[in-house]
């Protein structure tokens, strides 16, 4: 679950770290806007490249995971769900990041290692987006990974 920092929630996010925001304005692509209601509609409010980047993320995570997965907006952010959450995405002023939870997150660190990352999230700038191959192994990584929790 992305951390409450990176979603808009007034916080000015970068990849060196987190600060406060200067306006107390969202920093999430959707600023002022409110919650969006699909994710088209926070795409819509994502300035280009960043918006062209989480489209070609979209396309790759959709590949990925089974056919019933949905998409939703979860923390005012886009996310797909499968059997519960599965994988986050977001544009942010200086970055785009995934988030697909911290133990996929450990179990790719190597293949990561180009990327700046904390507990559970990928930050990469618009210029060197995540390569498509390495974002259709992180979302089938979650999706095992999903799959494999005993429901009760």
């Amino acid at each position: 679950m992305p951390h409450p920092s990176f979603l808009g929630w007034g916080f000015r996010c970068s990849i060196a770290g987190v600060k406060k925001a200067k306006s107390g304005k969202p920093s999430s692509a959707t600023k002022g806007n409110g919650a969006p209601k699909n994710v088209d509609d926070y795409l819509a409010g994502v300035p280009e490249p960043a918006r062209s980047v989480l489209n070609k993320l979209r396309a790759a995570i959709r590949s990925a995971v089974p056919a019933e997965a949905t998409e939703t907006i979860s923390y005012r952010i886009p996310a797909f769900k499968y059997k519960g959450m599965l994988v986050w995405f977001a544009a942010f002023s200086n970055h785009c990041s995934l988030f697909p939870t911290a133990a996929v997150v450990e179990a790719f660190k190597d293949e990561l290692k180009g990327f700046s990352t904390s507990k559970g999230t990928i930050h990469f700038p618009t210029d060197k987006p995540l390569p498509i191959a390495l974002v259709k192994k992180l979302v089938k990584a979650r999706v095992a990974e999903v799959e494999s929790k005993k429901r009760v």
